[in-house]
């Protein structure tokens, strides 16, 4: 076949020959071109490095940030710091006597006991009604559930201590929304109630903040993981004649299960260590009988001046968060193997 093209008449057949004729011997066309030697002549790093330069600025951070602070502060529970020896700059070695003395005390069981029983109740109250809201946000209609998702948003992103003031004023006891909302029920005994007089009152309050400002995190996340969950599973589930109830254990709950897993691990987390709602409502009291560990570890340190002591207690609850915590990681691990 030949092409016109200006004139001149070409054979492709033809012009092959002449092209490779032209190229050097020993090189093959798909050799392609050979990579240039490295400027300067010095030696190109491995492969293989490059990955852990890139994270070595985090995980320098890291340590400086929180594995320097961690290490020093367990040290400091090994030592007897109080008041005298801190004005006077002076780091006598404890031993254990810190530790002993902390497993010896009443007051630091009745703490850890009451941690627990605030984790617990505050996890479960997040969990179901985050959840049951999640549902809700995947049943509503495009309106409805932008408007409840904005709301979620805005509880979600208002400052802590905001929220602790805003909870405070309800309650108060002269000016408070809850006490006229209680005489308009027709209760007696609200005119001016103390709803912070006694530690399971105030760790109620504080249990309807950190619940209030928990849900929409369970919430979002769990309409989120509604929307992978297939119609057809519904749709046979309603032919079987399963009922809501059933719906949720059947289809569900199975697929969502790395979802409520996970999600109560943080949320176990976050609840364990909610130090700023107990402390900003009402600073632990009556009496200190509303304080969970990290409040009482800040109170012993910044307020009895018990340095040492109070180290040991963040130590203990790191511990005892671990402890905890290794459950859930059985959990999580033995689910991803399943899957």
């Amino acid at each position: 076949m030949t092409v016109h093209s200006q004139g001149a008449t070409t054979s492709a057949p033809q012009d092959a020959p002449q092209k490779s004729a032209g190229r050097p011997k020993g090189h093959s066309p798909a050799a392609g071109p050979r990579p240039a030697p490295p400027r300067g002549g010095g030696k190109q790093l491995p492969s293989g490095w490059l990955p852990y330069l890139l994270v070595l600025p985090a995980v320098a951070s890291m340590a400086l940030l929180l594995l320097y602070p961690l290490i020093k502060n367990v040290i400091l529970s090994f030592q007897d710091i109080n008041k005298i020896e801190f004005i006077q700059r002076k780091y006598p070695f404890g031993g254990l006597a810190n530790y002993t003395q902390l497993l010896g005390d009443s007051n630091f069981w009745t703490v850890v006991v009451r941690s627990f029983a605030f984790t617990f109740a505050n996890v479960v109250l997040i969990m179901v009604i985050g959840s049951l809201i999640g549902i809700l946000l995947n049943r509503l209609g495009k309106w409805m559930r932008l408007v409840l998702s904005m709301a979620l948003v805005m509880a979600w992103a208002m400052p802590i201590v905001a929220s602790v003031q805003v909870f405070y004023w309800l309650f108060d006891e002269q000016f408070g929304v809850m006490n006229w909302v209680m005489r308009t029920l027709g209760f007696s005994g609200y005119e001016q109630h103390n709803w912070f007089e006694t530690g399971l009152s105030t760790l109620t309050i504080v249990t309807l903040l950190v619940v209030w400002g928990s849900i929409p995190f369970v919430a979002l996340n769990m309409y989120a993981g509604l929307t992978t969950v297939g119609a057809e599973l519904y749709e046979a589930a309603r032919m079987d004649g399963a009922n809501g109830w059933q719906t949720f254990w059947k289809v569900v709950f199975p697929n969502l299960k790395p979802f409520f897993l996970v999600t109560t691990f943080l949320e176990v987390i976050w609840v364990f260590k909610a130090f700023t709602q107990v402390y900003a409502m009402n600073k632990g009291g009556p009496d200190r009988a509303s304080e969970i560990l990290p409040v009482f570890a800040y109170v012993e340190g910044q307020s009895q001046f018990h340095y040492g002591l109070a180290a040991a207690i963040s130590v203990l609850t790191i511990l005892i968060l671990l402890v905890v915590m290794s459950f859930y990681f059985r959990l999580i691990l033995k689910q991803e193997e399943e899957q």
